[in-house]
């Protein structure tokens, strides 16, 4: 059973948004880094956003800078991935994980993971 849940994926046309949330019931959150990452057929997975325990540390990689937004509900004990402008390429399955510890984009770094959403984009 993983410690995390992803949800918000699904079908979508180029230009179009989409919104990933990542919720966790046996972890709180707000005490840890969370990314997100994602890894397309045959193809390693890759640091898309992360956050740390404040919003304002807060790291994408290159192909998601002003696309994509990662932010935090500590209420709701859930960390967002607000996707706009989407292309083809960005088809694949997003993880979200946590980490004690500095957000990094480095899969290997952490230590709780989600089962993935499926994200496609396609006309």
């Amino acid at each position: 059973q993983s410690e995390l849940v992803e949800s918000g994926g699904g079908l979508v046309q180029p230009g179009g948004s989409l919104r990933l949330s990542c919720t966790a019931s046996a972890l709180t959150l707000s005490n840890y880094a969370v990314g997100w990452f994602r890894q397309g057929p045959g193809e390693d997975r890759d640091g898309v956003s992360c956050i740390g325990v404040t919003d304002d540390s807060a790291d994408y990689d290159d192909s998601a800078k002003g696309r994509f937004t990662i932010s935090r509900d500590n209420a709701k004990n859930t960390v967002y991935l607000q996707m706009n402008s989407l292309k083809p390429e960005d088809t694949a399955i997003y993880y979200c994980a946590a980490r004690i510890g500095r957000p990094r984009l480095i899969p290997y770094e952490y230590e709780y993971w989600g089962p993935g959403t499926q994200v496609t984009v396609s006309s």
